[in-house]
């Protein structure tokens, strides 16, 4: 055996930096590009790639398949943006009024800032001529994007090209899109590039689904309803959640703090959705699917009691049909098949609705964006399908310390929290809200001091040095807003002026309903509202417990939230819910 070589650490990142060239794309004369560069003047560190992988797997010797071909892609922050974020998390809390809650639309979407769209492809192409193609095509989307805009002022947004060819292929084997957002950040959510697309190139129906509405106040849900029915006419528009009330354990009157959102463990089909859903797809194919045996199941689910807790009990697998969808000719209603696509960013709740409509888990839930690889296709019925394809961040100009509070960005990942938190505590009075006390003594606050406080209150402190563990509060506080324990929502245009006319508008009963809530609880205010004071009390007395004891008690508690089914007897007793749609307007 020839005696080895020494290989020092500087020749193998030459080495790793070769290979990445090599795969780098092609441009048009044929020769190799690197496709980001690294802004002139930055010295954060050596490697020129600008790209940050999220959720990366390490790679197994031997193993088979591809563990990071759709992790998440992003640009980087240079090193002069995390010290600008920093110094600004240290600065007094500026409180943003109410009306600065609202959002313009075409303050965060430019007309030239489109999405990247399949290019032209026809069945005489091999695979391998199709993707050199779709590499070159989206090589040269991403450089002129950097042409155009400045990468400082766009959001996150999506810069692995395999995430893309999803979005194509259930774009193209759709019969009807339906786009699902989060009502907290609606607008924010829905690029009009993309329902420019489906209903002018592709010339197919597109339905919005206002999903999470048991987070919002339920005049807001109808206020951001007609705004997009005003926009874009045609749009098919309807409000979900995949946790009506009888999908939630425990008490929620009477609270005081943060809200508080407890899923059961077994769950039922969020029928009153379901309905809503069926209705609108009846009406689109007009007769040339048969939809019979769909809305006779959940005509069942809405009329049967849930005595039994075997009745209820979630499956933990289903079979999932892959299909090849390099190539896809598009036929309307194939076979007697309605296809519906359900699309959207990350954490709008994709996977949860589609586990709703089934009425038992078939998808695999997670919060962490990037949970879903690739699309499935899960039946719904023997002639209804639907295809979820992964979350995609559309490219933008929100903020990316909103993109974080949206869900478009790993919370345990982020390099810098404090920008989020400092964000959402200008919006809301986290102060009064969390009932911290300024770990310094202080009048003032800042996003800093937020954290802080939040880390003396729950007792999360440094494992060597003992300090605040402010940057582990800052996750903690950022969780919260993500789950909507912390329900900061954006309003539409002109919402503050009238909010008095959503507050008595006639669709309100139509949105309890959804919710399966009482007209008795209000309207003004989410359903679910605040953590007593006990659990209040309680946290006071974190300080002296252990990190470590704290983790356990995190991970029991929202193992608690997750998988829990003792209160599966406390449903509240759903007569008809037909009742109300058969009441006069």
């Amino acid at each position: 055996m020839p005696r080895k070589i020494p290989f020092s650490g500087k020749a193998k990142k030459q080495q790793l930096q070769e290979k990445k060239t090599k795969k780098s794309a092609f441009d048009i004369p044929g020769r190799r590009v690197q496709l980001l560069r690294k802004p002139e003047g930055d010295d954060d560190d050596d490697d020129d790639s600008m790209i940050q992988k999220i959720n990366e797997q390490p790679k197994v010797r031997g193993g088979k398949g591809k563990p990071n071909r759709y992790a998440l892609q992003f640009y980087k922050e240079t090193a002069e943006e995390m010290r600008e974020r920093k110094e600004l998390a240290r600065k007094e809390l500026v409180p943003v009024p109410e009306p600065a809650l609202e959002i313009n639309l075409d303050d965060y979407f430019d007309p030239a800032l489109h999405f990247p769209t399949r290019p032209p492809w026809n069945f005489n192409m091999s695979r391998e001529e199709l993707e050199a193609r779709e590499q070159r095509y989206f090589t040269e989307y991403i450089l002129d994007i950097e042409k155009k805009f400045n990468r400082r002022e766009l959001s996150y947004f999506e810069l692995n090209l395999e995430t893309w060819r999803q979005l194509w292929r259930v774009l193209e084997m759709s019969d009807i899109v339906l786009v699902i957002v989060d009502i907290r950040y609606a607008a924010l959510m829905f690029p009009p590039s993309l329902h420019q697309f489906v209903t002018s190139t592709l010339k197919k129906d597109m339905i919005l689904v206002l999903n999470k509405v048991d987070l919002a106040p339920v005049p807001l849900v109808v206020a951001w309803t007609h705004y997009f029915l005003s926009r874009y006419p045609g749009l098919q528009v309807l409000q979900f959640t995949s946790f009506p009330s009888y999908n939630l354990r425990g008490s929620t009157q009477n609270k005081a703090g943060a809200n508080i959102r407890r899923r059961k463990g077994r769950l039922r089909m969020a029928a009153e959705g379901a309905q809503k859903l069926f209705d609108v797809c009846k009406a689109i194919t007009s007769g040339e699917v048969d939809l019979t045996s769909w809305q006779n199941k959940i005509k069942e689910e809405m009329n049967l009691e849930y005595d039994d807790e075997e009745d209820v009990e979630v499956e933990e697998t289903v079979n999932l049909k892959k299909v090849d969808t390099s190539f896809v000719d598009h036929e309307r209603f194939k076979g007697g098949v309605l296809t519906i696509g359900c699309v959207g960013q990350p954490n709008v709740g994709k996977s949860s609705l589609m586990n709703a409509l089934m009425g038992k888990k078939v998808v695999s839930v997670s919060r962490t964006p990037g949970h879903t690889k690739h699309f499935q296709t899960i039946h719904l019925t023997a002639n209804v399908r639907l295809c979820d394809c992964p979350g995609l961040v559309f490219p933008s100009k929100v903020p990316k310390s909103l993109q974080v509070l949206m869900g478009s960005y790993p919370i345990a990942q982020l390099r810098d929290p404090f920008s989020s938190v400092q964000y959402l505590a200008e919006r809301l009075d986290l102060v009064k809200l969390l009932k911290l006390t300024h770990p310094e003594g202080d009048s003032t606050w800042s996003a800093m001091d937020v954290c802080d406080g939040w880390a003396l209150k729950r007792g999360f402190r440094t494992a060597k040095a003992a300090r605040l563990d402010s940057y582990r509060a800052a996750n903690h506080i950022l969780r919260m807003a993500l789950d909507g324990k912390i329900a900061l929502c954006l309003r539409p245009p002109g919402y503050h002026a009238n909010k008095e006319f959503w507050l008595k508008h006639e669709e309100l009963k139509g949105v309890l309903w959804v919710q399966a809530r009482s007209t008795d609880e209000g309207y003004d205010e989410a359903p679910h509202h605040f953590i007593d004071e006990e659990d209040l009390s309680e946290e006071e007395h974190c300080e002296e417990r252990t990190g470590r004891q704290l983790e356990q008690e995190e991970r029991e508690s929202e193992a608690g939230d997750e998988a829990d089914s003792e209160d599966s007897g406390e449903d509240m007793a759903i007569g008809n819910k037909f009742n109300i749609l058969a009441s006069p307007d």
